[in-house]
């Protein structure tokens, strides 16, 4: 236990870092209780204002999760026994619990290790829209407010709020399953969930007020790497977001201007996080099960093997792509294929084999066309390139370096 001055200095921020860190177990473990969203959500909540009034006097308790957990737990059957609905389920959390003098939640019965799993499958069902899947998963699993949530969509906080009941009322509805999908189950659905957090990396990347998004789609990647080790995809998008996050502070300039990969300053990438992510696709590399992440994994890591750009292998990051384009035949990763190929084999071969995708409505299409225009010195062609990207590009950093770009081909 902390002492009196460090309980003390337990202010907003640390309770914070505490929820974030803790809050998504305690959800998952009262929703296999209680079977209820809300009132799980809602006695988590009431647990941490406790928290923050008596931890500050009394001192952080040696295990904070399970205090928070536990205590949630014991809010929820109070407010059950309040409400004649509660009847029921106080019966089923009588069943479920040990004796009252243990404070403790149920064990887990099953090859499960961790609620949390349960709660992303259930975030993450198909039933649900993509847009609900992230918002609940940031929710429920994150520990974010609905006003942080609604941060990361661009939207109001009531907006938010209204779209996390109607999801919250579907899963109810549709009697959506609260468990991990059977064997045959889960290659399929194992994929929204990857999908969901590979999102939210992304919105954090986007999203310059909410750096914090990066670090929580981290987190759950390696919660869900804890938790289910023997899923190479699962590896491969935790070495993805490692690999991506150990360059992030170098993706813009001190004026918050776009810095691009190869114009970055590589002694500010983070080696720690490099090294733990090359770490991962080697032992996926042993696996050989490749897969989109994986892939996606392997070409970061050959990228942060060259200390300075002109000594990236090229020819080992096509070979990829073209494993990446087997996988994942999409017109994106064929478009970083072009990019790549142009390194070797031209800018004209390069520009040659862009122009045949459909990519029109994709920012990072008509950019890439306009730096290959610029470099065969093509500047109508690119300053018209470079205007319709900075028009559909989804940040500030991006639309200026955008405009800059095509304002230095006319």
């Amino acid at each position: 236990m902390l002492d009196g001055d460090a309980a003390a200095r337990l202010d907003g921020a640390e309770a914070g870092r505490v929820f974030r860190e803790e809050s998504g177990r305690s959800v998952a473990a009262l929703i296999r209780v209680l079977g209820d969203i809300d009132l799980a959500e809602d006695a988590v909540q009431e647990a941490f204002a406790v928290a923050l009034r008596t931890w500050p006097r009394d001192g952080v308790p040696p295990n904070p999760g399970g205090w928070i957990t536990t205590t949630a737990r014991n809010r929820a059957i109070d407010r059950l026994r309040r409400e004649s609905r509660g009847r029921q389920l106080l019966s089923d959390v009588a069943v479920l619990s040990p004796g009252n003098d243990d404070p403790g939640m149920p064990e887990e019965v099953g090859p499960v290790p961790d609620d949390r799993l349960r709660l992303i499958f259930t975030c993450c069902h198909p039933a649900l829209s993509t847009e609900a899947q992230v918002a609940l998963t940031l929710r429920l699993l994150g520990g974010l407010s609905t006003k942080q949530v609604a941060r990361s969509f661009l939207v109001g906080e009531a907006t938010m709020a209204g779209r996390l009941v109607r999801a919250k009322r579907k899963i109810k509805a549709a009697r959506i399953p609260y468990r991990v999908p059977e064997a045959h189950e889960l290659p399929d659905r194992l994929r929204p969930v990857l999908a969901v957090v590979y999102l939210v990396y992304n919105a954090g990347l986007a999203s310059p007020a909410e750096p914090g998004l990066c670090a929580e789609a981290v987190r759950l990647a390696r919660i869900l790497a804890t938790l289910m080790p023997d899923e190479p995809e699962v590896a491969g998008l935790l070495a993805l977001l490692l690999l991506t996050e150990s360059r992030r502070a170098s993706r813009t300039g001190a004026d918050g201007s776009l810095v691009l990969l190869g114009e970055q300053d590589r002694t500010q990438w983070d080696r720690a996080l490099i090294q733990e992510g090359q770490a991962i696709v080697r032992r996926c590399l042993r696996r050989n099960q490749p897969g989109a992440y994986q892939l996606q994994a392997a070409i970061n890591a050959v990228h942060a093997d060259a200390a300075t750009v002109e000594q990236t292998d090229w020819p080992q990051i096509i070979a990829l792509y073209d494993h990446l384009l087997a996988v994942a035949p999409t017109p994106v990763v064929a478009l970083n294929r072009a990019i790549a190929i142009g390194e070797v084999q031209g800018t004209a071969v390069a520009l040659a084999l862009v122009d045949e995708l459909d990519l029109a409505s994709y920012h990072l299409f008509h950019a890439t066309r306009a730096d290959l225009l610029r470099r065969l010195g093509r500047h109508s062609e690119a300053a018209a390139a470079y205007q319709r990207a900075a028009a559909m590009a989804p940040t500030d950093a991006e639309r200026d370096f955008l405009r800059l770009g095509g304002r230095a081909s006319r």
